[in-house]
């Protein structure tokens, strides 16, 4: 080959490369900066920068691309891996609401001086598995399911019944034992809402209604041998969205759904705060010892949960065992379901069932002191 023709080629070899280089460079500084914006979802009010919601919502997927961004410039020994490596050492800090190894080692509640909770959004019925194409067969599983669990609370989300005059007689053929209170919408297919079951005195209750919403958090005050505590079943407000009719709308490239899209998580995302404020304010004012359990809609990487967590333990981050996703569609990524206790009060289990009943995973905690 003669030299000229030798020449040209070393030439465009390294031109390649220093394109490489400097793709390489832009990308990892691109995903740096959108894992470095999810952090600011911790702290950026949604109903101001409704956006950052959304950077909170990747912060997994982030995370993971960065991670790999980070092998492949160690593989090839540039020292672009400092770009991916200084986006990722914030996260060590968070990792920790998403996944843990191992909850509190050998640690044996006490029936007498602990409270066991369940917490579940059951979807109205109706977005469990495949493989319960009989709606009746899937209420008879989930009920023995939480009849197993034995637990002394079970708040749940999403409840529905067809004709309230019926409710009476269906809690007592599927839950024994258990004192109902509730708060359920009247529409024309039905009643939905919050229902929360205990099998300890109920001395007190009540339902904090959000505005504009069909969402709300119910309150329900119970008496445990010498104490007195409230537990507040919340359920705020969702995304309103179709994940399948967002990817259809995007895979169509049809902007005018995209844009009804867009205005619908803005709408549900500038909400949540408000909602989570009124029952802050509520928590605010009464002498009792809050337990705040629910569907948030809201990731750990979120306003919400920075909020609800000032004073509180998470379970899951006391107690909890492997990964603390409770949506299922989105497993192991989307964690939106919680307990969350007083600072005074020592979560001693914690799990996540991952049973095909609904949408979500319920989440399962034992509470002592």
């Amino acid at each position: 080959m003669p030299r000229k023709q030798k020449g040209r080629k070393r030439k465009s070899v390294r031109k390649m490369l220093t394109f490489t280089g400097f793709t390489a460079r832009v990308m990892m500084s691109v995903m740096a900066a959108l894992l470095l914006l999810s952090f600011l979802a911790l702290v950026a009010n949604p109903a101001r920068v409704w956006f950052f919601t959304l950077f909170g919502l990747l912060f997994i997927p982030l995370l993971i691309v960065n991670f790999l961004l980070l092998l492949w410039a160690l593989k090839r020994r540039s020292k672009t891996f400092v770009i991916p490596l200084v986006a990722i050492l914030p996260s060590f800090f968070f990792i920790g609401d998403y996944f843990r190894v191992s909850g509190t080692p050998d640690l044996q509640p006490s029936r007498d001086s602990s409270l066991k909770i369940v917490s579940y959004n059951i979807g109205r019925f109706r977005q469990g598995s495949k493989e319960f194409k009989d709606r009746d067969l899937c209420i008879d599983s989930l009920f023995a399911f939480l009849n197993r669990q034995d637990a002394d609370v079970i708040c749940l989300q999403e409840f529905y019944i067809k004709d309230l005059n019926r409710l009476k007689p269906f809690l007592s053929k599927h839950l024994k034992g258990y004192k109902a209170e509730y708060f359920l919408f009247d529409s024309r297919y039905g009643n939905f809402g919050n229902i929360t079951l205990s099998k300890l005195p109920v001395i007190g209750k009540g339902v904090i209604r959000f505005d504009g919403s069909a969402n709300l958090s119910l309150f329900t005050d119970h008496r445990y041998k010498d104490r007195k505590i409230r537990i507040y079943n919340c359920h705020f407000e969702s995304y309103n969205i179709s994940l399948t009719g967002l990817l259809r709308s995007v895979l169509n490239r049809n902007k005018d759904e995209i844009m009804v899209v867009e205005k619908k998580m803005e709408s549900g995302i500038k909400r949540r705060p408000k909602q989570v404020q009124q029952v802050l304010e509520h928590i605010a004012a009464s002498p009792l010892e809050a337990i705040v359990c629910g569907d948030f809609n809201d990731n750990p990487m979120s306003y919400t949960y920075t909020k609800l967590m000032k004073g509180r333990k998470d379970t899951f981050r006391e107690a909890g065992r492997g990964f603390s996703a409770t949506y299922k569609l989105l497993w192991p990524f989307v964690r939106i379901d919680y307990i969350l206790c007083p600072d005074e009060m020592a979560p001693c289990l914690h799990t996540t069932p991952r049973v095909p009943f609904s949408d979500h995973y319920p989440v399962v905690a034992t509470i002592g002191w």
